[in-house]
C-alpha cells in the first residue's frame, strides 16, 4: 500500500490547524514597500535582500502572534519580473527560493500552491510539472485548461494539487468563460473535465473567483458531491467578500476544508497604491487577523 498522502488530506490537515481556509497569497511590489526597507536597497542591486528582509520581518510577527494561513500562494510572474537572466542576474527567483525556505522552515505543513498558470503540449507540460514539484518543491501548482487533457494529466500526482482555471476573478474571464458550448457554458464544461479528471487525481481542483458569486455557487455545488478543491481568488481589492463566500459554500454544501479563499495584495501590502504608514507591519497583522476570522472554520 502507498505511504503517500493525497492532497485533500494535507489540504484537511492544514484547515484545521491553521483553524480558517485562508490563503495568503504574496505578490511583492518593491515600490509597495515601507520607505525605510526601500532605502536599504544600494542604487544598481534589484531588491532581493530587501524582499527577503520584508517577508521576514511579516513572517516572524506572524508566528509571535501564532497566526498562520491554511495556504500560500505565491505568482511567479512577479518574482520572474526580477530576474534579467540574460544580464546573468536572477534576484526575483532567489527571493522565491529564499521565502519558500522560511515557509517551510516558520510553517512546517502549509501547502505551497505556484500560481503559474501553466499549461502546453503534453511535453512541454512534463516539463511544467518538474518546474513547479522538483525545481520549487511546491505542493500545488495553478493550471490552464485551454489546450485540453493532454495538457493537464502531465500534472496529475497523487500527492499534488492542480487548480484548474475554470471561472476566474477577473473582468475579462467571461470573454471565454462565459461562451456557450454544447447547450452550457464554457466553464461549465471545464467543470465537467474536471470531475472526469478528478477521478484519475484526486488532487484536481478549480479556480472559480469570489467576484461571481452566481457562478461560484452553481460550481460549488457541482463540486460538492466529489471532494474536489477549491482555489477562491478575487477577495478584497478585487472586490470579492470572504463572508459571503463563506455562507455561500455552506449553502451549496461544500466541504469548507478543501477550500482556499485567496487574498494577495489585500496581506502583502493592504495600503494599496498608498505609501505605507509608519505603522505598517501593524496594519498587514490587522487586515490578516480580519481575514483570518471571516474564513474561520466553525
Amino acid at each position: 500500500m502507498s505511504n503517500i498522502r493525497e492532497y485533500s488530506m494535507l489540504l484537511r490537515e492544514s484547515a484545521e490547524e491553521s483553524g480558517s481556509v485562508l490563503c495568503m497569497g504574496l505578490d511583492p511590489v518593491f515600490e509597495s514597500l515601507p520607505k525605510e526597507l526601500r532605502r536599504m536597497n544600494a542604487p544598481g542591486e534589484h531588491g532581493e535582500s530587501v524582499l527577503e528582509e520584508y517577508f521576514f520581518i511579516i513572517f516572524e510577527a506572524m508566528i509571535k502572534r501564532g497566526l498562520r494561513p491554511a495556504a500560500w500562494k505565491p505568482n511567479i510572474g512577479y518574482f520572474h519580473a526580477m530576474d534579467r537572466p540574460r544580464e546573468g542576474v536572477y534576484a526575483g527567483s532567489q527571493v522565491l527560493a529564499a521565502v519558500l525556505d522560511m515557509i517551510e522552515e516558520f510553517f512546517p505543513g502549509i501547502p505551497i500552491i505556484l500560481d503559474s498558470k501553466r499549461g502546453d503540449i503534453a511535453r512541454s507540460s512534463e516539463n511544467y510539472a518538474h518546474e513547479a514539484y522538483a525545481c520549487w518543491e511546491c505542493d500545488a501548482v495553478t493550471v490552464s485548461p485551454y489546450m485540453g487533457s493532454d495538457s493537464v494529466s502531465p500534472f496529475f500526482r497523487p500527492d499534488k494539487g492542480i487548480y484548474v482555471l475554470t471561472r476566474t476573478s477577473n473582468p475579462g474571464g467571461a470573454d471565454l468563460q462565459n461562451l456557450e458550448v454544447d447547450g452550457g457554458t464554457c466553464y461549465s464544461r471545464t467543470a465537467e473535465l474536471i470531475i472526469q479528471w478528478h477521478v484519475s487525481c484526486q488532487g484536481v481542483g478549480s479556480v472559480v473567483g469570489a467576484t461571481n458569486p452566481r457562478e461560484l455557487a452553481e460550481l460549488a455545488r457541482q463540486f460538492a458531491p466529489h471532494d474536489i478543491p477549491l482555489l477562491i481568488p478575487g477577495v478584497g481589492s478585487q472586490g470579492g467578500s470572504a463572508v459571503k463566500v463563506m455562507d455561500l459554500l455552506q449553502e451549496c454544501g461544500y466541504d469548507p476544508s478543501l477550500v482556499r479563499i485567496n487574498s494577495s495584495s489585500g496581506l502583502t501590502h493592504p495600503w494599496k497604491d498608498r505609501e505605507a504608514p509608519k505603522n505598517w507591519l501593524e496594519v498587514l497583522i490587522e487586515s490578516f487577523v480580519k481575514l483570518h476570522r471571516e474564513t474561520a472554520l466553525n
